[in-house]
């Protein structure tokens, strides 16, 4: 259909208001702002605007509110969200989705970002008959999981949380700021176990020692028990006031797998992030590529700004090949960056050279992993400003000084070549791929705190782990000549 105008805007159905979903409709406002090539509807079962779950830990810990995670919400016309509205059926030969509040959407393209939800592993007492949190026991995915823990808990109670990864230890340490007494159990020889070795492990469990947080790994739980606590393999019974689970997630693939669309684990896409229909995609947690990415916040950014621009037509064949995610452990007083590989074994993988520094009594360790003169992975534990050093030779590809030891240690080295050699820009915040060049450019605009930063290039409000790095930078900034910058 057409009109005096030109051709009416494409229909693109986003499920899922969540950070994804949220993002993808964000990149396509920055990409159309006027709607002339394409509308996006995002529909979201949660009644609330979109917000920042990587930031839900510092809910509990009370280091932000509600309202401080919100995300922006586009305010374009070719964008239009509806909240508290659930998608039940997909029919990808009309073309049109049903929602549960008797509506249809009819769509040219559709995007599934539904997510993923909570795996409640099977023990006794941890779920209810119908697939939900048993007595005492939450999740922490959304708003209403954090409400739930705190309605649970009260300073001074045991609780006990499920879990050692990222979300699990961020948990505990925002639990233990409150008061709580708290226990992390961890079926894993080692805490963080995809993302550190274990000397790594070693260290952080004594520094979560100190601050209240007793870690149990390699134990499984066989019981909780409601009012009393969580009961191991071993016999022994945590005492729990309430249990907060965080040992993994399971896609949202029900809508897909019952539209006929090819689902595993995840909903299969490939690189133009494209499932087994032409017309519907898949982004984020929902989302399996082979380059995999599911559960972190930065591919499925990555993704939606990929798709973004396909859809859009700004970039029709842009492609997705995975994402080298780097992890920050969001926990007060404790500095931990991991990326790559840092699980080699040194004798068995030729061609690489390691480099170590294990200070057990200050709580600090670090290992550097070099391959043909480039970082293919480290773990950074007390060490922050080796940590925003050695993430910047990551991403750009550069060669690594001369003097490792210096390196990990951040201490000063010469300067490593991050531009004319690999044609990349160093990233401060890779959440958003921001690069120091755009906080520049944006410092010179005009924009001299990092609230100014955040609202002109989008650099601390993703996971918060390069809110150091950009309030350095700002300092700096602040010294410099602004004739200098450029």
């Amino acid at each position: 259909m057409s009109t005096a105008q030109g051709p009416a805007p494409r229909q693109i159905v986003v499920v899922g208001n969540g950070m994804v979903g949220a993002r993808f409709a964000e990149e396509v406002a920055r990409l159309d702002p006027a709607g002339e090539h394409v509308h996006v509807t995002v529909v979201g079962e949660e009644d609330q605007a979109a917000y920042n779950r990587v930031l839900l830990s510092g809910v509990v810990a009370g280091s932000y509110t509600p309202d401080q995670i919100r995300l922006p919400v586009p305010d374009t016309p070719g964008v239009t969200v509806r909240t508290g509205v659930a998608a039940t059926a997909l029919d990808t030969r009309r073309r049109r989705l049903t929602l549960d509040d008797g509506t249809g959407l009819a769509y040219d393209e559709l995007i599934l970002a539904t997510g993923a939800r909570a795996a409640f592993p099977p023990v006794t007492g941890v779920a209810a008959p119908d697939g939900g949190p048993g007595e005492g026991v939450t999740a922490l995915r959304d708003l209403a999981d954090c409400r739930r823990v705190l309605s649970l808990t009260r300073p001074g109670a045991p609780v006990v949380v499920l879990g050692g990864g990222v979300l699990g230890l961020e948990a505990a340490r925002g639990l233990v700021g409150r008061g709580m007494r708290v226990s992390v159990v961890e079926s894993s020889p080692w805490i963080m176990r995809r993302q550190i070795d274990q000397p790594a492990a070693r260290i952080l469990a004594a520094r979560y020692a100190a601050l209240g947080v007793t870690v149990h790994s390699w134990r499984v739980a066989s019981r909780w028990i409601p009012g009393t606590g969580l009961e191991l393999d071993d016999g022994r019974v945590l005492p729990g006031d309430a249990l907060v689970v965080t040992a993994g997630v399971r896609g949202n693939t029900e809508l897909a797998k019952d539209a006929g669309i090819e689902v595993e684990h995840g909903v299969i896409v490939d690189d133009a992030l494209t499932t087994s229909d032409a017309r519907v995609h898949a982004i984020g947690d929902c989302a399996q590529h082979p380059g995999g990415g599911s559960g972190l916040v930065q591919p499925g950014w990555d993704q939606a700004a990929v798709l973004a621009q396909r859809l859009t037509g700004t970039a029709p064949h842009a492609v997705y090949s995975g994402s080298s995610p780097l992890t920050r452990l969001k926990a007060e007083g404790i500095e931990l960056t991991a990326f790559g590989r840092v699980h080699d074994d040194e004798e068995e993988a030729e061609g690489l050279e390691t480099v170590t520094v294990s200070d057990p009594h200050g709580g600090r360790y670090a290992k550097l992993v070099v391959s043909a003169e480039r970082v293919v992975g480290a773990v950074l534990l007390g060490f922050p400003e080796a940590a925003a050093t050695v993430s910047q030779l990551f991403d750009t590809g550069a060669p690594v000084p001369a003097d490792r030891l210096a390196l990990v240690q951040g201490l000063p080295v010469a300067a490593p070549e991050t531009g004319a050699e690999t044609g990349q820009q160093a990233l401060v915040c890779r959440c958003n791929a921001v690069t120091r060049e755009t906080i520049e450019q944006a410092w010179l605009d005009g924009a001299r705190t990092r609230q100014a930063i955040a609202d002109a290039t989008r650099a601390t409000t993703g996971c918060g782990g390069c809110v150091r790095d950009v309030n350095a930078l700002l300092s700096g900034l602040g010294d410099t000549d602004p004739a200098s910058v450029g």
